[in-house]
């Protein structure tokens, strides 16, 4: 089992399903558009209501027409005469046609823009959001599920933003001003449009609220697809080494129709919406104009008109087009109902992320460069001195003190539980001097890097102190506490880059002669320099070309460059065969003179010279000394020594 399972086997899955309340979720959206493209946006809402106008123009000029032109040439004028109007009416409707023209280019353009704009912010701000969050949060989310959100849910969020949204916004103005000119041609007319429109949204509440379910669940379970592809890939070895192909395609095939079944039904509820809807308004249009011949046919022509004087065939005739446009308008909002729920599914996955709570610190003492005098004093430098100190202010008085930093970590009572109520950690108890080895020593689950763990802070203790040269760790911010300490863990994680960019992570200031120095310290120098391009050499796909044990003596180099006073050995030689072992570990011994180190191995070998030796039990201390005493005393160790018993 890897460090990471151990540590979060008795964590509950804490995965939420996003919640979807559409118009809160929409506002929320929009109001995070607008904070980057506020001007932008309001310029497109307003070309698009331009366009949206324009394009209802037509029905307006068609009763014009009809009226001022075809009316009048069948009851005798002479063309000569309504030569000019036809010409303006001509002329209006061109330069509408040519406004909406240009206002559609500038929506158009202006929306690929902000949205591929919009993505990156929302990009940006995820990914910062991520480098807050405590490391509870990766241990409790898979990497696929949190990919997902960067991909598939940012993908659904650009579909909404640069079609659905602007789509809907036009239908809207559009069946808006539709509506507005119907009730001014016809009252009587309108109340039958009307019987439409309630059965229209009657069908979309009905189909579109379980489409929006299952598209709900579609995007949640994409996520849960490819957190387990991402398992799979990185287990492939594992797979075939004990020939689960045919249980992980089960599993697998088991998530498959999951998302197919999520997919189908959404996709047959959504694909219905877009006919039905369009067929109801083909209903009300022979609906309307049954009725408008029915006014006409016994003379009721005046009940119908509201606002244009006598019932004719030409506000029949608009309102008949209109009519079909104001169907037409409706049936597009429904079929961007499926982009639309996509893509609120996915915002709310993004937002989900963004809202996670950050990883608090609430720390005052930070680490400074000093400069000790021979009797002790202790001064700020603003210059690289080699030395460092606790910068300590005291907020009753506002005085602020200076403590050197030198590692030495006491643990008194300790009590931990990843979860609460579930204590994993009881009345841990370790006093580790400056300079001191302390190596702890237990089966898979015991507690040892739950230790670890508490001593940087990934996780708050539940009860008893930590203090750090005679400070609460609570006391000292987070970063500066973990920058005193280097680490070194069983997994490997090297990063594309050079070699020498991965051993200069431990320390971004470093000089190329420092890293050097640090691969040598680390016995790694001899292995690079061996390279086609030596310290030059690319990694790539997780250091795939090095083996195991390079990886590790490269990730050894980059703990070593840090120059930390505490160091964290998690099975650091775990991944390395006997022969290198033996090579590394006077490396490690050089590395580790003059540091407080704690080492957690199942290489009784390697933890002989330690200073003191704890063995753990389910969360408890049950021996402790140095490597002679305890063989003195016979007991856990000495049998796991002796090979009496293995650790598990």
């Amino acid at each position: 089992m890897s460090k990471s399972a151990e540590s979060v086997k008795q964590m509950p899955e804490m995965r939420k399903k996003p919640k979807i309340h559409s118009f809160k979720l929409l506002g929320r959206l929009l109001s995070y558009l607008f904070h980057y493209y506020k001007g932008r946006m309001i310029a497109v809402f307003i070309c698009i209501a331009v366009t949206a106008a324009s394009g209802i123009s037509s029905s307006v000029f068609l009763t014009l027409v009809i009226d001022k032109i075809i009316t009048p040439l069948a009851h005798g004028t002479p063309y000569e005469e309504l030569r000019m109007t036809l010409f303006y009416i001509i002329g209006g409707m061109g330069l509408m046609y040519i406004v909406a023209l240009c206002a559609s280019v500038f929506y158009n353009q202006t929306m690929a823009i902000v949205t591929q704009g919009f993505l990156r912010h929302v990009r940006d701000d995820m990914f910062s959001e991520m480098q807050a969050l405590p490391i509870r949060y990766f241990d409790t989310h898979t990497h696929g599920d949190i990919m997902s959100v960067y991909t598939n849910d940012t993908d659904a969020l650009r579909q909404l933003i640069s079609v659905s949204i602007p789509q809907v916004f036009y239908s809207c103005i559009a069946a808006l001003v539709l509506f507005v000119i119907m009730l001014l041609y016809s009252l009587w007319l309108m109340f039958v449009v009307f019987a439409g429109v309630a059965m229209m949204a009657l069908v979309a509440k009905f189909v579109g609220s379980r489409s929006a379910r299952y598209f709900i669940k579609q995007q949640d379970v994409i996520g849960k697809t490819e957190g387990y592809i991402e398992e799979m890939m990185g287990g492939q070895k594992v797979i075939k080494v004990f020939c689960h192909e045919e249980r992980a395609k089960e599993d697998f095939d088991k998530i498959n129709d999951e998302l197919c079944d999520a997919s189908d039904k959404a996709n047959a509820y959504g694909n219905i919406l877009m006919p039905a809807v369009m067929n109801i308004g083909h209903f009300a249009f022979v609906l309307v104009a049954i009725v408008a011949g029915l006014l006409v046919l016994f003379g009721a022509e005046n009940l119908a008109v509201t606002g244009w004087g006598a019932f004719t065939g030409a506000i029949i005739a608009s309102f008949l087009n209109m009519s079909r446009q104001f169907s037409l308008n409706i049936g597009q909002v429904s079929m961007q109902i499926n982009s639309v729920v996509m893509g609120l599914a996915g915002a709310g996955r993004i937002f989900e992320l963004l809202d996670e709570k950050p990883e608090t610190d609430d720390g005052y003492v930070t680490l400074v460069n000093a400069n000790i005098a021979e009797d002790g004093t202790i001064t700020e430098s603003a210059e690289r001195t080699g030395k460092w100190a606790w910068r300590h202010p005291h907020r009753a008085d506002g005085s602020i003190t200076y403590t050197e930093l030198k590692g030495d970590i006491r643990l008194f009572d300790v009590d931990f539980g990843y979860v609460p109520n579930k204590i994993v950690l009881h009345n841990v108890s370790i006093y580790a001097k400056p300079g001191q080895k302390i190596a702890f020593v237990g089966a898979t689950g015991a507690g040892k890097t739950t230790i670890t763990n508490l001593l940087n802070r990934f996780y708050d203790i539940a009860d008893g102190k930590i203090r750090y040269d005679g400070i609460n760790i609570n006391k000292i911010k987070k970063a500066d506490l973990r920058r005193s300490m280097g680490i070194v863990l069983q997994d490997t994680n090297l990063f594309t880059g050079t070699i020498m960019e991965n051993i200069r992570y431990g320390k971004l200031d470093a000089t190329d002669e420092e890293c050097i120095e640090a691969a040598k310290l680390a016995n790694a120098h001899d292995f690079i320099t061996r390279l086609p391009e030596g310290y030059n050499t690319v990694l790539r796909h997780e250091a795939s070309n090095l083996s195991q044990g390079q990886r590790q003596l490269i990730s050894i180099a980059r703990a070593a460059v840090a120059d930390p006073p505490v160091m964290i050995l998690d099975e650091a030689t775990s991944s390395i065969d006997t022969r290198t072992e033996a090579l590394v570990q006077k490396g490690m011994d050089a590395l580790m003179k003059g540091r407080t180190v704690f080492v957690i191995a199942h290489r009784l070998s390697t933890i002989q010279n330690s200073d003191a030796i704890m063995v753990l039990d389910h969360g408890r201390i049950i021996e402790r000394g140095s490597h002679e005493q305890l063989i003195e005393q016979k007991g856990t160790y000495y049998q796991l020594y002796t090979g009496a018993f293995e650790l598990e």
